[in-house]
């Protein structure tokens, strides 16, 4: 593996890791401030920390009005009615179950990535993002049994899809702003346009902070530092260097590492399908990253001449 495809390697594990957290802290915190009010707070720190790393870096770049449509369109899908979908659909759903419902994002980010960015459909690809999926399916089958679900299951199963959907038109909003300007740039434009778009949540985040526990706000304040201004800019990072749909697959390591987080911290344990599930999940990203030997390599290999030929090298 070259250097750059560790550093990819790298932030696409810091930003897996963290964003499974996100779905335990959410489950732990959310009560205390409600839906908005938790975007509200979690995007407001994740936004300043942003702020003070662009400020940092001096590596700003002046978007071209397409440019900022997107990162507009980006804030307010992803960063804003995805965080507000998925933490009312963790009022209804236990944090294994939301894991496994909102990551049929990544099938969805392959697939519209396939056509509206061109990427293709690459074999392993689709093979992986199969197998990644039935990983999720088992692991959602097999958490959702002790989940807090009820009456609002159907609800809750809706807000995740609806978190899957906004999580894709934000990738696919995303990709080609990343091809010019920086990552943290990037990043830190969505992000407050996604606090914005929060703001009429303003006052209930003002009265949740006035009764919440101090680890209450802990715990929104490390879902604005961590799962937001660094998980999201890691991601961003890797985004401008290999395709959507590759790199969207490895998010199905996100259910299984929810699922061992919450047992800990929520006291749920994960049952043995739910360690299946985990397996699948891991061979399906190992198999989407598959992409065989360079042209070049399999031209020498048969005793042919080197061509020009071979695999398309990361961005």
């Amino acid at each position: 593996m070259t250097g750059t495809g560790m550093r990819v390697a790298a932030a696409a594990g810091v930003t897996v890791l963290a964003w499974a957290s996100a779905f335990v802290a959410i489950r732990a915190v959310g009560p205390a401030f409600g839906p908005g009010a938790l975007a509200l707070g979690r995007l407001a720190v994740g936004g300043a920390a942003l702020t003070l790393a662009v400020l940092a870096s001096r590596s700003w770049v002046r978007p071209t009005v397409r440019e900022w449509l997107l990162m507009v369109v980006c804030g307010v899908s992803w960063f804003a009615v995805y965080n507000v979908a998925l933490n009312a659909a963790e009022e209804r759903l236990d944090a294994g179950t939301a894991a496994m419902l909102v990551n049929v994002g990544p099938i969805l980010i392959a697939l519209s990535a396939g056509v509206v960015l061109r990427e293709g459909f690459p074999r392993p690809l689709l093979a992986g993002a199969g197998i990644g999926f039935a990983g999720a399916v088992l692991i959602g089958f097999a958490t959702s049994g002790d989940g807090p679900a009820g009456a609002g299951g159907p609800v809750g199963a809706l807000l995740c899809l609806l978190a899957a959907a906004t999580w894709t038109i934000g990738v696919l909003a995303q990709k080609p702003v990343l091809r010019r300007l920086p990552a943290v740039q990037v990043t830190q434009v969505a992000c407050v346009v996604g606090a914005v778009a929060t703001l009429p949540w303003t006052g209930d985040l003002v009265d949740a902070l006035g009764t919440a526990s101090g680890p209450e706000i802990a715990g929104m304040v490390y879902l604005g530092l961590v799962p937001t201004a660094l998980a999201f800019g890691t991601w961003a990072y890797a985004l401008s260097r290999i395709d959507a749909g590759q790199l969207g697959v490895t998010t199905y390591l996100v259910p299984t590492l929810v699922v061992l987080m919450a047992w800990p911290v929520l006291g749920e344990l994960p049952p043995p399908l739910a360690l299946l599930g985990g397996v699948l999940a891991l061979t399906g990203v190992a198999l989407s990253r598959y992409r065989g030997r360079p042209a070049r390599e399999s031209r020498v290999a048969a005793g042919g001449v080197p061509g020009s030929g071979g695999d398309r090298s990361p961005r």
